[in-house]
């Protein structure tokens, strides 16, 4: 038995009829061809599967597609905008924040998520916002700088 789905993602609808234990990770990366969405470690340990789903850094590893059914979700590629980089991705690369970047979308999907609850974190803040995002290349410093650039990237352009 197959169930129909809907979901908008990156602004796109789209609708399809999934096998009911489609993991949303699968669905994102299979069905739709958004491989900027990693699996890493299919039990939500590492992060690298990370999307916004309804504006929350959600795992998707463990979630099933059919359990976004009408979710808006936002993938590392729906956050920039016209071929602009958002604040993140640039963050990302000016500070040096990846290395291997298999970890890179997950961690900027949850700082996405962050910095819309709270647009000022402190340091600490942002180390436990990405507490549950693993780097194996152990780039953290330069993840908070890039988090933090990001920040004040961000408030320089509402303050515009």
């Amino acid at each position: 038995m197959k169930i129909q789905i809907s979901v908008t993602v990156n602004n796109i609808e789209f609708s399809h009829t999934v096998e009911p234990r489609l993991l949303l990770v699968n669905y994102l990366r299979d069905v739709l061809r958004l491989t900027g969405t990693h699996v890493g470690c299919d039990t939500s340990s590492c992060g690298a599967c990370t999307i916004l789903l309804n504006g929350k850094a959600t795992k998707s590893c463990t979630l099933l597609a059919v359990q976004a059914d009408q979710a808006r979700i936002t993938t590392i590629e729906g956050l920039s905008k016209n071929e602009v980089l958002h604040p993140l991705q640039e963050g990302f690369n000016e500070c040096h924040g990846l290395q291997c970047g298999f970890c890179t979308p997950g961690m900027i999907m949850t700082a996405a998520s962050l910095l819309q609850e709270n647009p000022n974190p402190t340091e600490e803040e942002i180390r436990m916002a990405l507490e549950g995002n693993f780097c194996r290349c152990t780039g953290y410093h330069n993840i908070i700088k890039s988090v933090q650039y990001a920040s004040n990237k961000m408030k320089k352009e509402v303050a515009l």
